[in-house]
């Protein structure tokens, strides 16, 4: 069984990376159109918040469902695609927002597929980056945090679907 462990990064801290992410898409995409694809269910909480932070950028929204870890803490390595676009990617500059980055596998795949579909551009932005866990090259374009290893939970990341209502971003551990 798991339980919390430790608060790894506050709702300030928080806040803060997602602002300066907004700043620099707003920066990159200002004047433009940007198709923002949210990796549900983790990403839900970070998109909403970096969505009312973007400004001067028209933002259309999808939402892509990828599942590679069940109800498991580690990733199985598969990534299966359970809820695909709505609408098509030609031509337009796309932007991926994940909640973490872990071994890379789920978005190098789901960033290969999109970039079969002949879009403008892919960018990829990641609430976390945990580039100890890495198993494949993905760029991430726009990274809030760094973290280590460790299984993490809060601000819409969860584990077996509890805890993503918390504000902070919490480190879980194994109960004896």
């Amino acid at each position: 069984m798991l339980k919390k462990k430790e608060i790894l990064f506050s709702k300030e801290e928080i806040d803060n990376a997602v602002e300066n992410i907004a700043r620099k898409v707003s920066e990159e995409y200002s004047g433009g159109e940007l198709l923002i694809v949210g990796v549900l269910k983790g990403a839900f909480i970070f998109m909403s918040d970096l969505i009312r932070k973007v400004h001067g950028v028209d933002i259309i929204v999808d939402f892509v469902i990828l599942r590679s870890y069940g109800s498991s803490t580690t990733s199985s390595g598969e990534v299966e695609v359970v809820k695909d676009l709505h609408g098509p990617v030609e031509g337009r500059d796309i932007l991926v927002v994940e909640d973490i980055v872990d071994t890379g596998v789920t978005l190098k795949f789901f960033k290969d597929q999109l970039l079969r579909r002949g879009p403008k551009s892919v960018k990829i932005c990641a609430l976390l980056d945990k580039r100890a866990r890495r198993e494949v090259e993905i760029d991430v374009d726009y990274v809030g945090l760094l973290m280590d290893d460790g299984f993490v939970v809060g601000y819409g990341l969860d584990c077996d679907e509890n805890y993503r209502n918390l504000p902070e971003i919490w480190v879980l551990e194994e109960e004896e």
